[in-house]
């Protein structure tokens, strides 16, 4: 039996989404249900799919069913494709299964030729209005199917314009048309080597080409990339009979949503224009009116549009975007989807959709996307302000929100700036911990190097600080301090730009900015959230502000403290340097007695912001070689001021030169070799813990997690310094107190053997970002450095650092869970990566069964929907 690649609009229906797409589905859906929808048929994703696997080729077998299907709507419409006496037109629209901006816009009037333009103006006796339609046809065919530049047709257009004394698109007459048609058809030939087609059928089937061609274009791949759309899904194409808005004054085209998408207002909200097509609405160049004055001038029309558009909202249970024309006075529905809102809009519209009894709470929480919420929780630019700049360099949008500041290319100089009163944006080729104060004065934090989970990434959005990172369209020279564009800008030292960490825009001026607005729907909706999710939510946090703020969130704990982002304090650094440089242990232990204090007090503040929730307190995780300068100049400075020979501190630095230290002697490796640093960090955990209770009346159960174990025997030796250490310290201050030892998952071995790391740990965190570089064998910051090919190659889909890679990491991560159980049943297990704040990583944490996720503090309320949305899912 023949397999079925295109359907009627008859034969669909809402549930065949996957193969029809989601316009197809919805517009088979309307059909069903006895709404005026124009005759046609949705070539299906299957179809796309056959068209990439056979080299870019349709069919046979589908070019058959494709006019089997156009001879039924032909007689259904009782015309006839390119029948000069009775013409049958249609549109052509793309429609993928996700709504998909980049693809390709739709083609309308396709049928129209020299012939049945004349049998066009016949019919209706409207010549203008029939050479009107070809002229679009010609220009949207060129534009979009054959790819010819739109400006070159504008500029034949409003030459014509200027020529006949006409202001108004409207007032050309049928002469005027025809003129451009003539000129459209020689710059066609032109262009393409061809004459424009007059075949219809022809016509058709490249349309249909240019549909699926779209859906690999750069800006849908972009797209898929960002929003987990994988590319084996294809897009359907929708061939549907046209209706026309342009043939009078009672006919017209217009888009209405069933609720405001901006507020989530419960009205319609939406606009038209009177003798125009679909494409006049949102070029601009008439001004449309809003959906209420349809009222006044075709009543009969606006009421059954209103009762349509109730009753689409109540069938599909969700906001609608419709698309609707209008021709002689009758209506027809072109279109409708669930609407795109605002964040703000999306909580009002769950909200009051489950309080008219219409959705369930978790029905409500399904509806809102997570990622959204960032928009809440951060400053952005005035819409109008924003809507006037233009960017003049675009990278990675690291860490959401607006800022605007003045450059200043180097930590202690931002910070300076910040005591003056001046807002800061920082400018680095790319920042390391020493740049940690300079990011806490910065408004915002923009570098040339680097990725999603780059150092600057994942430090700012800990810290909800606007940052574009990875931007190459920058070139920065440090000693000049200045920096230039590729686009020919050059910005000095003081002078202001504007940061979109959203969308990873610079622009080269100060924009103003608006603080977030929080509204009590979204208290409601994280109440319900936390009613059924079971996933726990920590927090990343370094210092009792951040961890204050994420309570404030929801956090139900710290997940992450990583104290080597303490250690680079100016009033400490001199202690760590004097740790590092040390020749003996004794003179290393007296440094380290320097730093005792400090990093007790650290921890009693973050206790006490914490107020008896689970700490999770990493020991010194990174190479010590990032503590110390590396150049001659900073040496010599440093050494002056440590009191020793320039000599003597360039020999430490040297002899801390590793040829690849992310994979050299860090985390539980210092350990082994510098165990007194583990029992200084052990003590201060300890003592402030004990402190805490004793003064807060906060009972603390820390949690010490030993980094980058990938064997057992690496644990037991360092679980043995911290043991003996605690022991000791509890014995001193006369108090007994529980604590937990466990280690991160981050190095592919330790999941490969996790049932025998497990009989020394507590708890295992995964940690997603070093084993994700890892399990692939990538550094995360020199990988956007390729990436961009694997994407263009079809190598890869996704930016793997951006989300869990199920397929290998994720494998790693369920091994581990098991094994990691098999041997201690009531182990606790957790992931505190950066993908501890995405959405379809969240849901994978929720499929192996790990108790809870730890991101950022403003991603915690992301985490906790998403941690509910994968309960509904999952279960």
């Amino acid at each position: 039996m023949e397999h079925k690649y295109v359907y009627l609009f008859s034969e669909g229906n809402a549930s065949m989404r996957d193969l029809l797409g989601g316009k197809g589905a919805n517009l088979a859906e309307m059909t069903s249900l006895g709404l005026p929808v124009p005759f046609g048929f949705t070539v299906s994703t299957e179809a796309c799919n056959r068209y990439y696997a056979c080299g870019k080729v349709i069919e046979e077998e589908i070019i058959t069913q494709i006019f089997d299907a156009l001879a039924k709507t032909e007689a259904d419409a009782g015309k006839r494709f390119g029948d000069p006496a009775n013409p049958f037109l249609v549109s052509v629209r793309s429609g993928a299964r996700a709504s998909m901006p980049g693809m390709m816009d739709t083609i309308l009037n396709l049928g129209l030729n020299d012939e049945t333009v004349v049998g066009l103006a016949n019919l209706t006796n409207n010549e203008r209005f029939a050479f009107d339609s070809y002229r679009r046809f010609i220009q949207m065919f060129s534009e979009v199917v054959m790819e010819v530049e739109k400006s070159k047709f504008d500029e034949i257009f409003d030459d014509v314009k200027r020529q006949n004394g006409c202001k108004l698109d409207t007032e050309l007459t049928a002469e005027n048309l025809k003129e451009i048609v003539r000129r459209y058809k020689i710059l066609y030939e032109v262009e393409k080597n061809m004459p424009f087609p007059q075949d219809p059928k022809v016509q058709l089937l490249e349309a249909i080409k240019a549909v699926f061609r779209s859906w690999d274009n750069p800006r849908a791949i972009i797209y898929r990339r960002k929003n987990d759309i994988p590319s084996e899904w294809g897009t359907a194409v929708n061939v549907q009979s046209m209706v026309f808005g342009n043939m009078g004054d009672d006919c017209g085209t217009g888009v209405a949503f069933t609720r405001n998408p901006s507020t989530g207002e419960a009205r319609l909200y939406g606009e038209f224009l009177m003798n125009a097509q679909g494409e006049d609405v949102v070029a601009g160049i008439r001004t449309p009116s809003p959906i209420e004055a349809l009222k006044d001038s075709q009543p009969e029309v606006y009421a059954q549009f209103a009762a349509i558009a109730n009753k689409l909202e109540t069938h599909y249970r969700d906001m609608q975007d419709m698309e609707f024309t209008i021709e002689h006075g009758r209506l027809f529905m072109l279109q409708t989807r669930n609407g795109k809102r605002t964040a703000a809009a999306a909580l009002q519209i769950a909200v009051d959709m489950v309080n008219e009894g219409m959705i369930t709470r978790e029905e409500a929480l399904m509806k809102i996307d997570p990622r959204s919420l960032d928009s809440l929780l951060h400053p952005k630019f005035e819409p109008e302000a924003l809507e006037k700049a233009e960017p003049i360099a675009t990278g990675l949008p690291a860490s959401p929100g607006a800022a605007c500041g003045k450059i200043y290319f180097n930590a202690a100089d931002a910070i300076e700036a910040k005591k003056r009163g001046e807002k800061v944006i920082l400018v680095r080729l790319e920042t390391s911990p020493e740049d940690i104060e300079g990011m806490y004065a910065a408004e915002g934090v923009l570098t040339a190097r680097g990725g999603m989970t780059s150092h600057a990434a994942v430090v700012a959005r800990g810290m909800g600080t606007c940052c574009v990172a990875g931007c190459s369209d920058v070139i920065i020279v440090e000693k000049n301090r200045t920096f230039s564009t590729t686009t020919g800008y050059k910005f000095h030292e003081g002078d202001w730009i504007s940061l979109d960490g959203s969308t990873g825009n610079v622009y080269g001026t100060a924009l103003p900015t608006i603080e977030a607005q929080v509204s009590g729907n979204f208290a409601t909706i994280m109440e319900w959230a936390d009613s059924v999710r079971t996933l726990k939510v920590r927090t990343n946090a370094d210092n009792p502000h951040d961890a204050e703020v994420a309570v404030k969130f929801g956090a139900e704990g710290l997940g992450l403290c990583r104290t080597e982002h303490m250690f680079f304090d100016e009033n400490r650094i001199p202690a760590v340097r004097e740790m590092i440089v040390a020749k003996d242990e004794t003179t290393r232990r007296r440094a380290l007695a320097k730093l005792l204090p400090m990093q007790r007090s650290d921890f009693k503040g973050i206790y006490k912001a914490m107020g008896g929730r689970p700490v999770t307190i990493r020991f010194l995780d990174p190479p010590l070689h990032e503590f110390l300068p590396t150049e001659d100049s900073d040496i010599r400075a440093l050494a002056k001021e440590m009191g020793l020979a320039f000599e003597e501190l360039k020999l430490a630095v040297v002899n801390l030169h590793e040829f690849n230290p992310m994979l050299g002697h860090r985390g539980c490796r210092l350990a082994v070799t510098y165990p007194e640093i583990a029992e200084m960090q052990t003590r201060a955990v300890i003592e402030a813990a004990i402190e805490t209770r004793k003064e807060e009346g906060i009972a603390v159960i820390p949690e010490i997690m030993i980094p980058l174990v990938g064997d057992p025997k690496e644990l037991k030796y360092v679980k043995m310094v911290v043991d003996r250490t605690a022991q000791q310290v509890m014995q001193e201050r006369d108090m007994d107190l529980p604590y937990r030892v466990g280690t991160m998952i981050e190095v592919p071995r330790a999941a490969l053997i996790a049932d025998h790391i497990a009989k020394y740990a507590e708890f295992f965190s995964f940690g997603t970002n070093d084993l994700s570089q890892m399990t692939f064998g990538f550094s995360r910051d020199d990988a956007g450095k390729f990436l961009e090919d694997y994407y263009k190659k079809k190598i890869f889909e996704f930016d793997p650092f951006s989300r869990v890679d199920q397929e290998g990491v994720g494998r790693l991560m369920k091994m581990a869970a098991e094994l990691g159980r098999s041997t201690r049943p009531d182990i606790k297990m957790g992931i505190c990566g950066e993908h501890g704040g995405d959405p379809s990583s969240i849901e994978f944490c929720q499929k192996i069964g790990l108790n809870y996720v730890s991101c950022s503090p403003f991603r915690v309320p992301i985490a906790r929907l998403a941690a509910a949305q994968a309960k509904i899912k999952v279960g």
